[in-house]
C-alpha cells in the first residue's frame, strides 16, 4: 500500500460521471486495475460483474491502466460490458494512493470503512472475493 491505509480515489468515469471511493463508504469495493491487451483481465471481467450484481454490499470501478485512446477503451468495454464504472487511469501519475500495479489485473477490495482488506495479484473471481470479505467482517 502506498502511503495511507484509507486510500482516496476520485475519478472520471468514461462516461464522464465522477466516482470518488470516500463515497462508497458502507460498502466493500472493489478497485480493480485492468488493460484491453491483458487477457486475465478480459477473463476476469465478467466474475467482478457478476458478483457486483450478485451482491448490494458490494461496488466495483474498472480503472484501465494503459495509453490507449479513452475511445478505443469505451469501444473495447462495448464489446466486453461490465455492470460496474470503467475509468483510464494515467500510467504515468496512476492514482497515489495505490502502489503502481507490477503486473496485470491487481485488484484492491477495499472494507466498508475505507481501509485496504486485501490486494489480489493476478485473476479474481467470486470465491476469493467472498473468501476475503468473510475474513474481513
Amino acid at each position: 500500500m502506498a502511503s495511507t491505509t484509507t486510500p482516496e480515489l476520485k475519478v472520471k468515469t468514461l462516461d464522464g460521471k465522477p466516482f470518488d471511493l470516500a463515497a462508497q463508504r458502507g460498502k466493500w469495493v472493489v478497485v480493480n486495475y485492468w488493460a484491453t491487451w491483458c487477457v486475465p483481465c478480459i477473463k476476469e471481467m465478467p466474475d467482478i460483474s457478476a458478483f457486483v450484481t450478485s451482491r448490494k454490499d458490494v461496488v466495483a470501478i474498472g480503472l484501465a491502466f494503459e495509453d490507449s485512446d479513452p475511445n478505443d477503451i469505451r469501444a473495447f468495454v462495448a464489446k466486453h460490458p461490465v455492470t460496474y464504472a470503467i475509468a483510464q487511469v494515467d500510467v504515468m501519475a496512476p492514482p497515489k494512493d495505490f502502489d503502481t500495479p507490477k503486473g496485470l489485473p491487481t485488484t484492491y477490495l477495499i472494507a466498508p470503512d475505507g481501509h485496504v482488506a486485501k490486494r489480489f495479484v493476478g485473476p479474481v473471481d467470486a470465491a476469493k472475493l467472498n473468501e476475503a470479505i468473510a475474513k474481513g467482517k
